[in-house]
């Protein structure tokens, strides 16, 4: 016995019910599901699609779908990772490697002038402007994306948005640099640390902000066959 395509978009309504918002992760708990109804009307052929349905559902147990989604949430987030440090070891090699060596030089010889602690502050502050700007961007971009398809992709949800919560991180550890101690910039190890970590700070903002999310197309084909249908 077959579930019916009424059936089958009544799980999709199902899945929603219970704080299931991703369409892709919907789409595998409904083939989850459909299979499990199958099973059992094959031992209980009688027995109401709704009974067969809730029968199904409690082999997740008493938290339902909640440990599914946390799952798929830490399987994206790696990914969206992996993504992120493919794109940034990219950076430190030819031709690329020539523009983050030039970002190094500028930002250790400005740190090595006597308006050191002015340039981190300036450095930051620019740095918190493209970031306001470019979250901004992106949750539009998500919005029309989602206006457009009417589903919601955790992939997708990811890029657009998650880049965003570094601009909080940002912003709490921006005044740290009013404090920043000028004879700390006088240690050339000092120096060449903070001028390392600026210039892998800032190409990982530029990565997260601009290079992924206009590869999200690719990404999301690539993750989803079912996404460009």
């Amino acid at each position: 016995m077959k579930l019916t395509q009424s059936q089958i978009q009544n799980l999709y309504t199902f899945t929603r019910q219970h704080y299931v918002e991703h369409y892709d992760l919907q789409t595998e708990l409904v083939d989850h599901l459909a299979n499990d109804i199958e099973s059992v009307w094959q031992t209980q052929p009688t027995l109401p699609y709704e009974q067969a349905r809730d029968k199904a559902f409690k082999k997740f147990g008493v938290f339902g779908f909640m440990d599914v989604v946390e799952r798929r949430q830490k399987a994206m987030s790696k990914r969206y990772i992996k993504y992120l440090w493919d794109e940034l070891k990219q950076w430190f090699t030819l031709p690329k490697a020539i523009t983050t060596m030039a970002l190094f030089v500028i930002i250790y010889m400005a740190l090595t002038s006597v308006l050191a602690v002015y340039f981190l502050i300036t450095f930051y502050a620019l740095v918190c402007v493209f970031v306001f700007y470019k979250s901004l961007q992106l949750k539009k971009q998500f919005k029309i994306r989602k206006e457009a398809s009417n589903k919601k992709w955790m992939l997708e949800e990811i890029i657009f948005k998650q880049a965003g919560g570094s601009a909080i991180v940002l912003i709490t550890q921006l005044p740290q640099w009013y404090n920043f101690s000028g004879s700390l910039l006088e240690n050339p190890y000092v120096i060449f640390g903070v001028s390392t970590f600026s210039t892998l700070f800032f190409l990982w903002m530029y990565i997260s902000f601009e290079v992924i999310p206009n590869k999200a197309e690719d990404l999301l084909n690539e993750t989803y066959p079912e996404f460009c249908l």
